[in-house]
């Protein structure tokens, strides 16, 4: 028997350069069409608040990769990121390792594409202007994400700290966007077409008085039950969409609505699968606000590793 080669090593760069917004896009939904195992991850405290997370995925015989995540959370200190992952590919037939992927790149742009796949289904198809609120690295993608599925010609970018607002908007210029930047928060929101959260907030920054008829509210950045980006008026406001049912315990925008008593189960109209798959109807009126709350899913990640691979060989493993 021959033997096999060994994974392949494929870097961010190149990882980055084989997920491009539209077809991303396009594997997400044929992902959650198709559906797929995906185990609770698993999360293994380490010493001084530093954590391991194993996210796995798979599609029957397909497909099949596990995303190994690292926290050290003290690694600012040193000038190092505090999350590192990489993403393991396996040939879902044989379980031999395919590939070795950068798993920042993965999970930052499947998470943008996300968004803009939800907002495919909930945000106006005459949707035009766009405000990011944070600035971080998901934030610098979901414009990308955005004009991938809408006519995107205005985004404006409001941080808390001017400065990265400022940088930002600067590096979506040099993209092509037409790229501004906002001090006046509730002007923004009231103005926006698409408002798009990716920041570590626990508390509010959107707030439902400020949300005008037609808005979709996109919530990225609150993955823990004490985070939020938006007040339980912007939820009580909105026909609300969660990417899958782990937002139901993880997700703070929608979590702590719930736990008050805000809204009932019966607010969270459908998730990603069902929208995919037609079973849940999207934005029924040009004037109804939406929103939709995403936590990150391993299908996400397992969609974007095949995508990668097949653009290295010709097939998705």
């Amino acid at each position: 028997m021959a033997g096999f080669p060994g994974p392949k090593i494929i870097d961010a760069a190149s990882t980055r350069a084989a997920l491009p917004m539209g077809p991303l896009v396009d594997a997400l939904h044929a992902a959650f069409l198709a559906g797929a195992e995906v185990p609770l991850r698993h999360r293994h405290a380490l010493p001084e608040g530093a954590s391991i997370l194993m996210m796995p995925a798979w599609q029957g015989r397909t497909a099949l990769g596990v995303k190994i995540v690292t926290v050290f959370p003290g690694n600012g200190a040193r000038g190092l990121n505090a999350v590192s992952s990489t993403y393991l590919l396996c040939d879902g037939d044989t379980g031999q390792h395919l590939a070795i992927l950068d798993g920042n790149e993965i999970t930052g742009r499947r998470t943008a594409a996300a968004s803009a796949l939800a907002g495919r289904y909930l945000a106006r198809a005459d949707a035009r202007h766009l405000l990011v609120i944070g600035s971080g690295h998901v934030a610098g993608l979901l414009p990308e994400a955005w004009a991938a599925v809408r006519d995107i010609a205005q985004v404006t970018v409001w941080n808390i700290r001017p400065a990265g607002a400022e940088r930002l908007a600067a590096e979506l210029r040099a993209s092509g966007f037409n790229a501004t930047t906002a001090t006046d928060l509730p002007a923004a929101v009231a103005t926006a077409d698409i408002v798009s959260c990716a920041t570590l907030s626990h508390t509010a920054l959107v707030q439902g008085a400020w949300l005008r008829p037609g808005t979709h509210v996109d919530l990225v950045g609150a993955y823990m039950p004490t985070m939020c980006e938006a007040d339980a008026e912007a939820v009580r406001r909105a026909r609300v969409f969660i990417d899958t049912d782990a937002a139901l315990a993880e997700g703070g925008d929608v979590v702590q609505p719930l736990a008050t008593g805000i809204i009932g189960p019966d607010h969270i109209k459908g998730t990603l699968f069902s929208l995919c798959r037609g079973e849940a109807a999207g934005r029924e009126s040009a004037e109804q606000i939406t929103l939709f709350k995403s936590v990150g899913s391993a299908i996400e990640d397992l969609a974007a590793a095949a995508l990668v691979m097949r653009g290295q060989t010709g097939s998705a493993g």
